[in-house]
C-alpha cells in the first residue's frame, strides 16, 4: 500500500542518517589528539608556577570533560532528529489510516505523548552522561585532598579497630581478630610493640589520655590494661602512592596485602597484663577511658556495660537496660558521660557527673543495629547503624536528629575530627566517605586495585595533631591505612 511504502522510506531515510552520523562520532574519536594537541603545547608553552606534573593532570581532566561533553552534545542532537522523524512519520500515518481522518487535536495529542517519551529520554541521557562527568571530576579532587601516605601491615587475620595515643611519643594502635594488638610507628609503618595476652579476638584498643597505657577488649569475656614502652625509629622518605588513572578499579578479596613474613615476630611481645578486668559473661566488644583515666567501661554482648575502677580492678557500676547485645561504647572528652550503642536499635546516654545520680537517656531513631555513637565538642553525639544512616543529635533534645546522613552501605564505628567537626564514615562495602555536621559530603578516600582497602572497612580514626597522618583506617583485609587529609582544601570546595 502506498502508506507502509511512504513508512519504510522514511525509516530507511532515518536509518541512513543515523549511520552516517555513526561514522562521524568515529571520525571525530580518532582525530580528537590532533584537535587537542595545539591547545596543549600552547598552553605547555605559557609561563606557569604549577609543576609540570600538576599541568599535565589538569590538561588530560580538563580534555576529558571536553571530550564527553562533545560526545554529549553529539548524542542530543542524533535524539532530536529521532524526534523529528517520529513527528514526521506520525503525521504520515495520521493523514490515511484505513481512509479515516484523525482530528487534528488527536493527532497532536498522539504526536505529543510521543514527544514526550523521547523528550524525558533525552533528560535521562543527559543527566546520566552530566553525572558520570561531575563524579569523574570529583574522584579526582578526592585524591588531590586525601592521599595514602603508610600501610601497616602484619596482622594475620581482620582489623576491628585502630587508635591513635595521646601522649608521646605518637604511636597507632590496631586490634585483631588474630588474638593480637599491635602498636607502629607511624612514620614507618614499622611494629614497635605486640600485645599477645588475649586467648580470642581482640575487638578494641583505645590509650590512656595520660600515660603510656593501652586498654583492649576481648571475645575472652575480659578487657586488660596493659603497659608499653616504646622508641620510635628514624622515618624514611614518603613513597609516592598517587594514582595514574581516571576511574577507580574495583578489586577482589584475592588482592590482599600478602603477610608471608610475621612483621611482629622482630618486635617485643608483652604476653601479661597490668589489669584484668573480668566481670561479663559474654565477648567483651568495646572499652574505653573516663576522663581522667582512673575509670574504664567496657561494653559486652551479654547485654550489660560495665564501669570499672582502674587500679584495683572493682566493679563499680553496672549498665543495664539494652535489650540486645551492645556493640560499642565510648566516652565524653571532657565530662564523665558515657554512650552505649546495642543491636536492639538505640544508644544510651550515662550520666556520672553527680555521683549520687546516675541518670539514663534512651535515643530511639534507627531502624536497625546502631554500630557505634561518639561524641564531639559540646553537646552532639553521631550516631551511625545498619540502616544506612548517619544521625547528629543535640543532648538537649532527645526526641529527632538535628541532621541525617544517608548512605548506599551500612556503617561501622565512626570517628569525628573535633576541632573540624568532620566524620570519618566506614562502609561495609569498602569504601569511606567523610560529611560535615550538617550532612554535607566532603569527600570519598581514594580506593583502586593499587590503593585503598579491599574489605570491609570496620574503623576510622582521627588524629589531628599528628604533621604526617591525620586519618587512620582499618578493614577486613588486614591492614590499616594512614592518610594525609588536606582539610583546609576539603573545606575550601565545601
Amino acid at each position: 500500500m502506498p502508506t507502509e511504502s511512504g513508512s519504510c522510506s522514511t525509516a530507511r531515510q532515518a536509518k541512513q542518517k543515523r549511520k552516517s552520523h555513526s561514522l562521524s562520532i568515529r571520525r571525530t574519536n580518532s582525530s580528537e589528539q590532533e584537535r587537542t594537541g595545539l591547545p596543549r603545547e600552547m598552553l605547555e608553552g605559557q609561563d606557569s608556577k604549577l609543576p609540570s606534573s600538576v599541568r599535565s593532570t589538569l590538561l588530560e581532566l580538563f580534555g576529558q570533560i571536553e571530550r564527553e561533553f562533545e560526545n554529549l552534545y553529539i548524542e542530543n542532537l542524533e535524539l532530536r532528529r529521532e524526534i523529528e522523524t517520529l513527528n514526521e512519520r506520525l503525521a504520515a500515518e495520521g493523514q490515511a489510516i484505513d481512509g479515516a481522518e484523525l482530528s487534528k487535536g488527536q493527532l497532536k495529542t498522539k504526536a505529543s505523548h510521543s514527544t514526550s517519551q523521547l523528550s524525558q529520554k533525552l533528560k535521562t541521557t543527559y543527566k546520566a552522561s552530566t553525572s558520570k562527568i561531575v563524579s569523574s571530576f570529583k574522584t579526582t579532587t578526592s585524591r588531590a585532598v586525601c592521599q595514602l601516605v603508610k600501610e601497616y601491615i602484619g596482622h594475620r587475620d581482620g582489623i576491628w579497630d585502630v587508635s591513635v595515643a595521646r601522649t608521646q611519643p605518637v604511636v597507632l594502635g590496631t586490634a585483631s581478630a588474630d588474638h593480637t594488638a599491635l602498636l607502629w610507628s607511624i612514620e614507618t609503618g614499622r611494629c614497635l610493640v605486640k600485645y599477645s595476652g588475649h586467648v580470642g579476638s581482640v575487638n578494641s584498643i583505645k590509650f590512656h589520655p595520660s600515660e603510656q597505657l593501652a586498654l583492649t577488649a576481648s571475645g575472652d569475656q575480659t578487657a586488660h590494661i596493659w603497659s608499653y614502652a616504646v622508641q620510635l625509629p628514624t622515618p624514611q622518605p614518603i613513597a609516592d602512592t598517587t594514582i595514574c588513572g581516571e576511574d577507580e578499579v574495583e578489586c577482589s578479596d584475592k588482592d590482599e596485602p600478602d603477610v608471608d613474613a610475621d612483621v611482629s615476630s622482630d618486635c617485643p611481645t608483652i604476653r601479661v597484663p597490668l589489669t584484668s578486668l573480668k566481670s561479663h559473661q559474654g565477648v567483651v566488644i568495646a572499652a574505653d577511658w573516663l576522663v581522667g583515666g582512673k575509670q574504664a567501661v567496657t561494653a559486652s554482648w551479654d547485654r550489660t556495660a560495665n564501669l570499672f575502677d582502674v587500679e584495683t580492678a572493682e566493679l563499680v557500676h553496672s549498665l543495664t537496660g539494652h535489650d540486645q547485645e551492645l556493640t560499642h561504647c565510648c566516652t565524653h572528652p571532657t565530662q564523665r558521660l558515657v554512650v552505649t550503642s546495642s543491636r536492639d536499635t538505640t544508644f544510651r546516654l550515662w550520666d556520672f557527673r553527680d555521683p549520687s545520680i546516675h541518670s539514663v537517656n534512651v535515643f530511639q531513631g534507627h531502624t536497625d543495629t546502631v554500630t557505634s555513637a561518639v561524641f564531639t565538642v559540646g553537646d552532639n553525639v553521631v550516631s551511625g547503624s545498619d540502616d544506612r544512616t548517619v544521625k547528629v543529635w543535640d543532648l538537649r533534645n532527645m526526641r529527632s536528629p538535628i541532621a541525617t546522613i544517608r548512605t548506599d552501605s551500612a556503617i561501622n564505628r565512626i570517628n569525628v575530627c573535633v576541632g573540624q567537626k568532620i566524620i570519618a564514615l566506614p562502609h561495609d562495602n569498602r569504601q569511606v566517605r567523610l560529611f560535615d555536621m550538617s550532612g554535607v559530603r566532603l569527600a570519598r578516600l581514594p580506593r583502586s586495585s593499587r590503593q585503598g582497602h579491599r574489605r570491609m572497612v570496620c574503623c576510622s580514626a582521627w588524629s589531628e595533631d599528628h604533621p604526617m597522618c591525620n586519618l587512620f583506617t582499618c578493614g577486613f583485609d588486614r591492614q590499616a591505612i594512614g592518610w594525609n587529609i588536606n582539610i583546609p582544601a576539603l573545606l575550601q570546595e565545601k
